[in-house]
């Protein structure tokens, strides 16, 4: 078709995947280093689609100037949208994403973070390296009989709930649209937010971010939850208030936190700063707990999912260029 595409922020990874599904379209696509960014957006010029990932902020001036250079589809290569101003597009611009790429991939990280917190393996590892076999400090906690509180019964939730149960854990669960149903296949329990906060040794968060979930972690709903809890963070950095959970840890209300996304991620994730001074403070503090463990966004990072959203990606631009219906198209709707 040879439609020429802007793909922003491009990565070894991303090239490979894409290159590898791209031989059955022929899209023209220009791989950049850089993030779409006021500066940068200059780059999509000739280019009716530009693909971005979850860290490019697209809000209304980026969109009036891609509208002005005539970029007609953004293509996220992501399940994510909030990085995007969908109002504003509505009308201006199309924008699809990748609904589900490999919902698997992310519990199982989500519950990769549960067993090394718990079991101390991350320490373990940088504490043998340099001949130190001592267990001290070390101890941890069977999970088989624990209570897990599972925050969104979509598709990465229900992937969790199943291997929450393999562990044999007592498994709760809160959802602003419960379906019995699927309590009832997957054995476990809808309760509300509160009870879940009172209730869970665990707490795994799974919902998207909406502007009423925004912190919903916070200093008043760490206070509801049980002594040394444990909070686990796949979903959407701005999910935690990091400041609060900081303070949380200091008190040791809350006994670990493993954390895939931050609320200021953009600044840092999927970068190379091993040399450099991390000017945001909250982040450096956060990293140097030992009972905390950060992954830069990697939840979603797995051959099948890299597979599954070059497709998916590809496909959108396929229906878009050949006027079809975009299946996966994102469309602002006002809430009543």
């Amino acid at each position: 078709m040879g439609q020429k595409i802007a793909f922003f922020d491009a990565k070894s990874y991303d090239k490979q995947f894409f290159n590898q599904f791209n031989k059955e379209y022929g899209f023209d696509i220009d791989y950049l280093d850089h993030r779409l960014s006021e500066k940068t957006v200059h780059l999509a010029k000739g280019a009716e689609v530009i693909c971005v990932f979850v860290e490019d902020d697209v809000g209304k001036e980026l969109i009036d100037q891609l509208v002005s250079l005539n970029v007609k589809l953004i293509a996220l290569r992501s399940a994510g949208y909030n990085n995007v101003d969908l109002e504003y597009a509505k009308g201006k611009i199309q924008v699809v994403r990748v609904p589900s790429y490999s919902p698997s991939s992310v519990a199982e990280h989500a519950m990769g973070l549960i067993l090394s917190l718990n079991r101390k393996t991350h320490m373990s590892y940088y504490r043998s390296r340099i001949g130190d076999f001592k267990l001290d400090g070390m101890i941890g906690f069977d999970l088989k009989g624990k209570t897990i509180g599972i925050v969104g019964t979509g598709k990465i939730g229900k992937e969790m709930i199943g291997i929450a149960n393999g562990f044999k854990m007592n498994v709760i669960a809160s959802d602003s649209k419960p379906l019995d149903s699927v309590a009832k296949e997957l054995n476990f329990e809808y309760v509300s937010f509160e009870t879940l906060l009172s209730r869970s040794d665990i707490i795994s968060l799974h919902c998207p971010l909406t502007e009423e979930n925004t912190h919903l972690i916070n200093q008043n709903t760490i206070e509801k939850m049980k002594d040394n809890v444990m909070i686990i963070n796949t979903g959407r950095g701005k999910l935690v208030n990091t400041k609060d959970l900081i303070e949380g840890l200091k008190s040791k209300k809350i006994y670990a936190a493993g954390i895939d996304v931050y609320e200021e991620e953009n600044q840092y994730f999927f970068h190379d700063y091993s040399t450099s001074i991390i000017q945001d403070d909250v982040l450096a503090r956060l990293i140097f707990f030992p009972n905390v463990l950060v992954t830069s966004h990697q939840g979603f990072f797995t051959e099948e999912a890299l597979e599954n959203i070059a497709k998916t990606t590809l496909e959108s631009i396929s229906q878009f260029v050949s006027q079809k219906p975009l299946t996966n198209e994102v469309v602002f709707q006002k809430r009543i």
